[in-house]
């Protein structure tokens, strides 16, 4: 019997945590938000037109069930969500300004994650796969994510990451991880405040020399916040400013960020590295025009790509 295939297995798939964000909002008051650095990365693409994926487990509790018709509502592809009897992950996050939180996942849905539950033939559509964040931190998930990236390289796949330093679990245990998936993805994300976070240092600018000695030939794109960011390919280099909106609420800035610089690269690859940093600020930039997570739309970050500010030397 011959293996069938469906035709709109998606090209871009994120694995790792989907996660309940639980925001205090008074001194009685909290309100759950669905989130985790890796499903906001495949909602973004999503969102930007890309058939894409989260992989990844939760549960099926009230907070597992937002997880799912919130996923369905950004047009993910389903039959890579596992879920599972397991207890959610919670991100509470006590203080807003700035940031305070700390998670709540012993044994939780997440960890349990199997990739040979995946799709049948699923590779075989697969032009980008996105690795980081809790996923690649927490056992046994971490294990079986580093192997499946590794796995999925030596298949010519494309890799990208985003470590998305969150202290403490990302302490000296995680630095055999960040080397490797250093070391084999195509396009690294880090924030100066993830760099100075993952190799301990005060200074960001050692942490992103350290990264870029390990992948001379990855796009690497460090954000900077409100300054701007800079994207490295090789000998290109360049550095903007993201355009001017009025800003509501920059969670899932930096997520969309990324989405927006693979979105650019699966389009055009061949393009300069300025046209892609371009793509990403905008991206970056549109998700913060509303409260929450808002993924960005491609008619938004097309208004918003000619208010980037490029930096020349």
């Amino acid at each position: 019997m011959s293996e069938i295939l469906h035709p709109d297995l998606p090209q871009f798939v994120s694995f790792g945590e989907a996660l309940t964000d639980l925001i205090r909002t008074g001194p009685d008051r909290w309100r759950s938000a669905c989130g985790g650095s890796p499903w906001n990365v495949a909602v973004a693409m999503s969102a930007l037109g890309q058939l894409s994926a989260f992989a990844g487990a939760i549960s099926q509790d009230p907070f597992g069930a937002e997880i799912w018709q919130c996923s369905q509502e950004a047009n993910l592809d389903m039959r890579f969500i596992q879920q599972l009897p397991r207890p959610p992950l919670l991100a509470v996050v006590h203080e807003v300004d700035p940031p305070r939180y700390f998670f709540i996942g012993q044994d939780s849905a997440d960890l349990h994650f199997r990739p040979e539950g995946l799709p049948m033939g699923w590779t075989r559509g697969l032009r980008w796969a996105h690795f980081g964040s809790l996923g690649l931190v927490r056992e046994p998930l971490a294990g079986r994510l580093l192997a499946l990236a590794q796995a999925l390289k030596s298949e010519g796949r494309l890799i990208s990451y985003d470590p998305n330093f969150r202290a403490p679990p990302m302490d000296s245990s995680y630095d055999d991880t960040l080397e490797q998936m250093c070391r084999l993805a195509d396009v690294i994300k880090v924030s100066d405040e993830d760099l100075r976070g993952l190799f301990r240092l005060p200074d960001h600018r050692s942490g992103l020399a350290q990264i870029a000695a390990w992948n001379p030939g990855a796009w690497l794109l460090m954000t900077r916040g409100e300054a701007g960011a800079t994207l490295y390919h090789g000998v290109e280099e360049a550095t903007g400013r993201p355009p001017r909106v009025d800003v509501v609420d920059t969670i899932g800035a930096g997520d969309s960020a990324m989405a927006g610089l693979l979105d650019s690269l699966m389009r055009d690859a061949g393009a300069p590295a300025e046209h892609h940093l371009r793509w990403a600020l905008a991206a970056g930039a549109a998700a913060c025009t509303a409260p929450g997570f808002a993924p960005p739309r491609p008619g938004h970050v097309a208004a918003l790509v000619d208010g980037v500010e490029i930096l020349k030397d």
